[in-house]
């Protein structure tokens, strides 16, 4: 499975799901945020990609440590971080399509707020 941005777009009220259909197109869920079976499933499957990333990112940086690595032991740990980025880059898309979206207002202040402060 990998993950394609373009492929996934965000649908107002549809939940991008950890997974593809057997096809390897986006899946998708409309959920009312009551947290019903099928979005408790896509969070523990969410929370279980990113600890495989970063089990995945520590293994890549042992590869690269490691000077007597070969092009096979650096292909397949660059084919884990990127099937592993690529899931992480899907429940960014996910979750970030789920947070509420600030009015002009409050968009405005956190601006300000941000140029305010130092660097």
């Amino acid at each position: 499975m990998s993950y394609d941005r373009d492929a996934a777009p965000v649908w107002p009220g549809l939940r991008l799901l950890p997974w593809e259909s057997e096809g390897g197109k986006p899946c998708f869920l409309s959920a009312d945020g009551a947290g019903g079976v099928l979005s408790r499933l896509a969070d523990e499957i969410e929370a279980e990609q990113l600890c495989d990333g970063a089990e995945v990112l520590k293994g890549a940086l042992a590869v690269l440590d490691d000077g007597k690595a070969g092009e096979h032991a650096l292909r397949l740990a660059l084919r884990a971080t990127t099937q592993a980025f690529g899931n992480v880059l899907r429940v960014a898309d996910s979750r970030g399509a789920r947070l509420p979206v600030a009015a002009d207002d409050d968009r405005e202040a956190d601006e300000r707020e941000l140029r305010a402060q130092p660097t």
